[in-house]
């Protein structure tokens, strides 16, 4: 019954999302701030769909500085890569290139002025990286990373990708670490939804200045622990 539930809510968003995308997409033909709103309407009713169709919630636990900094944020699933629309004025993710190719979607990506990567592109990939982080700040954007570079089931980590780094020592701006436990509810498979509630944790920012090997062991050690800790009281929330 609950992957019945899952599957019903996870088409109606789909095909929802669809239409709201082609019936706004006139305002791909004007400034970014014409399609800006359109993700937040998406954002907005993807929560209010997952709350009264699956019985998800979230909470936010300190304050994400809306202002240019490096956040950095543990990726468990979906969710996030939606919320932080919401939760940002004008938010600029790094995110992988094949993202933009994606129809539709992608067309929004592009005009949003993201920071697409191209993963295969060496030092040549890098540099663009940072020239165009260096112009997202200038506009007064934070930048979203997610450092392990895609989600990552709850429990486990991987290597966090030189990407966070370059960005920290080049761009000599804070780093905010996230933590989140968002993973228990809406996992990888895209049927597996259940109902919970999602904890995001901003933790202190790390200031600039740090070495490259000191700045990755900081964050990624906050950032693990306070997600393991997460982890462990949605568990126990879920009665697992």
């Amino acid at each position: 019954m609950a992957a019945l539930r899952s599957l019903l809510v996870t088409l109606i968003w789909l095909a929802s999302c669809l239409v709201i995308c082609i019936l706004l997409s006139w305002t791909l033909l004007g400034p970014p701030s014409w399609s800006r709103p359109v993700s937040r309407l998406i954002v907005r009713w993807t929560f209010w769909l997952l709350r009264v169709g699956l019985g998800i919630t979230y909470e936010i636990r300190g304050t994400l500085p809306d202002r240019p900094v490096l956040v950095a944020a543990k990726h468990q699933s979906a969710w996030e890569t939606f919320g932080f629309c919401l939760f940002f004025e004008n938010p600029c993710y790094v995110l992988k290139q094949e993202l933009t190719w994606i129809p539709l979607f992608g067309w929004y990506l592009k005009k949003q002025r993201m920071v697409a990567i191209d993963r295969a592109g060496g030092a040549k990939a890098l540099r663009s990286l940072l020239a165009h982080a260096r112009e997202r700040l200038a506009e007064g954007r934070p930048l979203i990373i997610f450092p392990e570079g895609t989600r990552v089931p709850p429990g486990e980590t991987r290597s966090y990708h030189p990407g966070v780094a370059a960005l920290y020592q080049s761009l000599e701006i804070p780093c905010v670490p996230v933590a989140l436990n968002s993973g228990l509810v809406w996992p990888k498979p895209l049927l597996g939804k259940r109902p919970g509630r999602i904890v995001l944790e901003v933790l202190p920012e790390i200031p600039p200045g740090l070495d490259r090997k000191a700045f990755v062991a900081r964050l990624s050690g906050e950032i693990e622990a306070a997600s393991t800790d997460l982890l462990a009281e949605g568990r126990a929330a879920q009665g697992r």
